[in-house]
């Protein structure tokens, strides 16, 4: 491995991330330009994320199911602004089997189109619904600047369709899953979100309305982190997704769909990341705990190694936590000095290290290193598992506690002039509360002249100052309290 010190965030973040993303060997570029290939330690963060998420899923009502990779071109321009909003960014097969199509295909960018025209086919009465699906898949969008896990051509999501009889069913549906979503971003990612409403510019294409979930990273940019949308009928009524109602009379069903995917990899990366590499909340980490014994003679090498199983023994068959056992992972590589095995385990971002000497040995104890803080201190052998649980949940909430603190000290919610915010966005950014007229064209002039977009309209409880009452931007009555950032 690599032992060159990693360009650090503050000398370049873009280059840091990349370096970190490489060398924790999370993923690789492919081949095909814009491809990403996600690694076993990328893809094993991706399985914890994605376990997770399922059972809040299923625990919903929500039931997997698989549509096609393929969509009939015909089916994008059946419902206007979605045709418009991912016509630019789609792949399309034009030959198969070596002959011309006698309809282009397109490779899923999302799956709208395809799974409401099989609601369609099921949905005859209000008896039919609601449909609650879910599909685990990859999607293509042909990107242009692609960076890996945040924006690539291919990615692995999870996204979510549903029909309801009435409108807010439809609309609670969209909040409960965005409120899902902060649960998880937060309670397992560690990573504090702002959960609000997007503006009309930056809503989904086909949608009535969108929320996200959008987190600060450590160069203060937003990541939008996840999205739920209420698509009103119109998907329903490019597709004929009708429903006999209770009444008798013929009625469009109201959709919803929502999607996160392996952007989060990124988003976690950036958020918990040092100059040492990857810092992984424990509930996401593949390894929580490596061991790492330390031998100078073969007899020592014997009796370490002996009692580093026993002590992995010990913490994967306690079950203080139920199913979820501790994660663990034994270092007995040799010819390589305990020193590199500890970069090693920093730059790929295991929560835990315990180290284990002769004299450690003798005293019933180890060393233990927190990867968060890098604080070290000797806990007894005796009661170790309940004693590791207890820190690693430790872990957990403190790196939720210093995302929050790094954020709220990167955020600006107190009235400020344009000029200030323009001297704000070309410095080193953050989250701008303030005030906005409700007009596109303010918006779009923002956007041009700073390249920060509105994240979005917060939900009430973030707005801690009070709403504001004029726009930044014109001085006008300000329609809503808005949150500005520059974003990836």
């Amino acid at each position: 491995m690599n032992d060159k010190k990693l360009t650090t965030r503050a000398a370049d973040f873009s280059a840091w991330y990349n370096e970190t993303v490489l060398r924790a060997e999370l993923a690789d570029y492919s081949p095909v330009r814009g491809c990403m290939v996600i690694r076993p330690n990328g893809y094993g963060i991706w399985e914890r994320m994605q376990r997770a998420l399922d059972d809040m899923f299923k625990a919903t009502g929500h039931r997997n199911a698989y549509f096609p990779l393929f969509i009939p071109e015909s089916f994008l321009h059946k419902e206007a602004q979605h045709v418009e909003g991912f016509a630019p960014e789609a792949a399309v097969v034009t030959h198969g089997g070596g002959k011309l199509l006698e309809e282009p295909l397109v490779v899923r960018p999302t799956s709208e189109t395809i799974i409401y025209s099989m609601f369609a086919k099921w949905v005859q009465s209000y008896r039919d619904l609601p449909i609650l699906i879910n599909q685990w898949a990859n999607v293509v969008r042909w990107e242009m600047r692609t960076r890996l896990f945040l924006r690539t051509l291919e990615f692995l999501w999870q996204e979510g369709h549903t029909a309801h009889v009435t409108h807010d069913e439809a609309e609670a549906e969209t909040r409960m899953i965005l409120g899902l979503y902060r649960t998880f971003m937060e309670e397992g990612m560690a990573m504090p979100v702002i959960t609000g409403l997007k503006s009309e510019s930056e809503k989904f294409a086909g949608a009535l309305r969108t929320y996200s979930c959008e987190a600060m990273m450590q160069d203060n940019k937003a990541l939008q982190a996840g999205t739920s949308h209420n698509l009103g009928q119109n998907f329903a009524k490019a597709f004929d997704l009708k429903f006999q109602s209770e009444s008798g009379s013929m009625e469009y069903a109201w959709n919803t769909s929502w999607g996160v995917s392996t952007r989060m990899v990124g988003g976690l990366v950036m958020t918990h990341g040092d100059d040492n590499g990857l810092r992984i909340p424990p509930k996401l980490a593949p390894t929580e705990v490596v061991i790492v014994p330390i031998w100078k003679s073969e007899d020592e090498r014997a009796r370490l190694l002996e009692a580093a199983g026993q002590v992995k023994q010990a913490l994967t068959t306690w079950g203080g936590r139920g199913d979820d056992r501790l994660r663990v992972h034994i270092d007995a590589r040799e010819g390589m000095k305990p020193g590199a095995k500890y970069y090693e385990w920093e730059l790929v971002g295991v929560p835990l290290r315990l180290e284990l000497g002769p004299r450690d040995l003798a005293n019933g104890s180890c060393m233990a290193a927190r990867r968060d803080t890098r604080e070290k201190a000797s806990l007894s052998l005796d009661g170790l598992p309940e004693t590791v649980s207890a820190l690693l949940a430790t872990m957990q909430g403190d790196m939720l506690r210093a995302a929050r603190e790094r954020r709220e000290a990167n955020s600006i919610r107190e009235a400020i002039s344009y000029d200030r915010f323009k001297e704000v966005m070309e410095g080193d950014g953050a989250f701008v509360y303030a005030g906005w007229n409700g007009d596109p064209a303010v918006e779009a002039k923002v956007k041009e002249e700073t390249k920060a977009t509105i994240r979005c309209i917060p939900e009430p409880e973030f707005v801690t100052q009070g709403a504001a009452t004029t726009c930044m931007v014109t001085g006008e009555p300000a329609k809503h309290t808005v949150i500005w950032a520059k974003a990836y």
